[in-house]
């Protein structure tokens, strides 16, 4: 067998339980990545009282994580690429949750440092495999849609993690740590492994034709027996295998441009948002709202996470992918900027919340977005190695957000992270390759062909 026809045989499935319960796998890994993402931005007022942390030290505790989130998502890449993406998507799952589970045992600022990072490792690491592996799994027409479900139900983390943290983190002096032993939970992955399968395009990629048959086989009669006679799927088309694909051909034209543009994206996303996420609570507090409030507060404000990662589950497959990104990135500029020019308490909900909501849709359609821009051999390294270059940048952001912070206020620092956005949006809007049409040419190919009787 000379191929596997993977890409054909997946676009002309129609979504399914077995499409569900994946869906519900990856949801539960996103969960807890949101979850834990922000346990130390909802922590660190109350380190700031008990262990005397100043706002230097919270920013390097930050832009470290942040080195940790560029190692995981490079890392991830060949990961995906030489273990596959389900045990890929397993091992850094377990990873972030130890970690995480270690970090509640911290006894200073120096080990609670150390074992953040490498939570982070695995928390971006993961999400470069989910990406990865819904993007290959899911028909082509639909998988925008379903890689914003996931955020939808993923996002959910977030506002789980900062409403109980505004409860938690005040009750006593050891009670903060109980907000990394939640973000462990992620841990409990491993209960959904056995429903999960590899994907066939990755089997396809390494010339395993034989086993990505099987695994296509048993994905087909599952869906059949789910939703009766599946559509016969388009011929398959040779293609030349290649080797494990080196560091070097991202220097390829036909990789430079999406990869460079990628970069841009991810950096200003990063900074611009984990510049405000992971300071809001540290910065409130600072300017005179007590600890309760100001994680209260922010906790409010992140409730609008998952309508946001909705918004885009309705658009995502319906326009133009960047042209949504270009729109969402503009509006989050305009209310971080609002949001950080008033002292006002439900302005600063009101603001934040739409900040929120619009920042987590613009990720999931960043999500799907990505992987499009690459073929099945650079998909793994290009979405890595641009998230993690994105990652990597917001290890000088926490340290820019300090300086600003000291040397000329609060304002400033919104001021800044504005500006970051309308960089991302602009360049989205000028470079940005335009990929709906293909995905609509292999809708409409899928669709064009006869039923089996």
């Amino acid at each position: 067998m000379q191929h596997s026809n993977a890409a054909n045989r997946l676009d002309r499935l129609p979504i399914s339980r077995f499409h569900k319960t994946t869906l519900v796998a990856v949801s539960f890994a996103y969960f807890f990545e949101f979850a834990d993402i922000n346990t130390f931005a909802t922590t660190a007022p109350k380190l700031v009282e008990l262990w005397g942390v100043t706002v230097n030290q919270v920013a390097y505790v930050t832009s470290l994580s942040f080195v940790g989130m560029f190692i995981g998502s490079v890392v991830a890449g060949g990961i995906a690429d030489r273990w596959g993406r389900k045990r890929a998507l397993t091992w850094t799952t377990l990873w972030f949750g130890a970690f995480s589970f270690l970090t509640v045992f911290s006894w200073d600022i120096v080990s609670l440092g150390v074992f953040r990072v490498l939570t982070s490792a695995g928390l971006s690491a993961m999400t470069v495999v989910a990406v990865i592996y819904i993007s290959e799994l899911y028909p082509a027409a639909k998988r925008g849609k379903f890689q914003a479900y996931a955020i939808v139900i993923g996002i959910c983390g977030t506002p789980a993690t900062n409403l109980i943290a505004s409860f938690v983190v005040p009750v006593n002096d050891w009670s903060w740590r109980l907000v990394f032993l939640w973000g462990s939970l992620g841990i409990l992955f491993v209960l959904f492994t056995r429903q999960l399968k590899e994907s066939p395009r990755w089997y396809e990629s390494r010339g395993e034709y034989a086993r990505a048959d099987a695994v296509l086989r048993d994905i087909e009669a599952r869906v059949a027996a789910d939703k009766g006679a599946l559509p016969d799927a388009l011929p398959p088309v040779e293609r030349v295998r290649h080797a494990k694909a080196p560091l070097r051909i991202l220097l390829q034209k036909k990789y430079l441009a999406p990869t460079a543009l990628l970069v841009v994206l991810w950096v200003t996303q990063t900074i611009g948002f984990f510049g405000y996420s992971s300071w809001a609570p540290t910065l409130l507090a600072n300017e005179g709202f007590s600890v309760e409030k100001s994680i209260f507060y922010v906790a409010l404000t992140t409730v609008g996470a998952p309508l946001g990662s909705f918004l885009a589950a309705l658009v995502t497959d319906r326009f133009e992918r960047k042209w949504c990104l270009v729109a969402f990135g503009t509006v989050i500029a305009a209310c971080g900027l609002l949001y950080g020019l008033t002292f006002n308490p439900v302005l600063i909900v009101v603001f934040g919340f739409l900040v929120n909501m619009f920042e987590r849709g613009y990720t999931a359609l960043a999500y799907a977005y990505s992987p499009e821009l690459f073929d099945t051999r650079g998909r793994a390294l290009g979405t890595g190695i641009s998230y993690g270059l994105g990652r990597l940048s917001n290890a000088a952001g926490p340290l820019i957000i300090a300086a600003l912070y000291n040397r000329t206020g609060y304002e400033s620092v919104f001021y800044f992270i504005a500006g970051t956005w309308m960089v991302g949006a602009v360049a989205l809007a000028v470079f940005g390759p335009r990929t709906r049409k293909a995905r609509l040419k292999a809708a409409a190919a899928a669709r064009a062909e006869p039923a089996n009787a």
